[in-house]
């Protein structure tokens, strides 16, 4: 199988539980819930994103032909220290290209596996920390994991079932929008009247990383 990657960079995880983390992400093309192009994006079952995971045209950008290509080049990238490598496979949907080969082909080199999916497609076995960020709209799968990633406000989403689902830890990230002060305001206070919800904000736009 060949894989599809926007960009593969080395960087510190921003977001979630996992924050601080120095991380290796594999952004894949492509997604489920919009097309990547602004003139989709009012139709898109997810309106918000703020990410470009359209084309393979990003700073290590590529179609790789097969695992051990993509597997070897997360590997160049954190370098030769072998100590606590982790990789980040994120979107778009990462869910659209990862398989069990790749999977394999981090983990024979050591690393440590972070996916961030939307949880319309389950999650295949083998990963060791997954993230699932809801959008309102969408049929989420995938209930279960480490880490639900809620982005708010989106008012319309189900909070009552999500708090039924099996995660480790539920998470409120104020959205990306032009009224962030708002979002932000909202997502504490959705947070102080939901105590089981922890806030986690965008760390790495604050310190000016990727």
């Amino acid at each position: 199988m060949s894989y599809a990657v926007k960009e593969l960079f080395l960087t510190l995880q921003g977001e979630g539980v996992q924050a601080g983390r120095r991380a290796v992400f594999v952004r894949f093309a492509g997604c489920n819930l919009w097309s990547g192009r602004e003139a989709d994006r009012a139709a898109a079952v997810c309106r918000f994103c703020d990410t470009d995971f359209a084309g393979i045209d990003g700073d290590g950008g590529a179609r790789f032909s097969d695992a051990e290509a993509l597997a070897a080049s997360v590997a160049a990238c954190w370098g030769p220290d072998e100590a606590e490598r982790y990789a980040v496979l994120t979107g778009g949907e990462p869910m659209l290209q990862i398989d069990s080969g790749l999977i394999d082909a981090l983990h024979a080199r050591g690393f440590a596996i972070g996916v961030e999916s939307n949880g319309t497609i389950p999650a295949i076995p083998g990963i060791d920390w997954l993230c699932v960020s809801p959008k309102e709209g969408s049929e989420v799968v995938q209930r279960s994991g480490d880490e639900l990633k809620l982005v708010w406000p989106q008012p319309d989403s189900d909070i009552a079932a999500m708090e039924r689902w099996n995660f480790a830890h539920f998470l409120v990230q104020p959205m990306d929008c032009t009224d962030a002060a708002a979002a932000r305001d909202a997502a504490i206070a959705f947070v102080m009247a939901r105590p089981k919800w922890r806030l986690t904000t965008q760390a790495h736009k604050t310190l000016g990383l990727r």
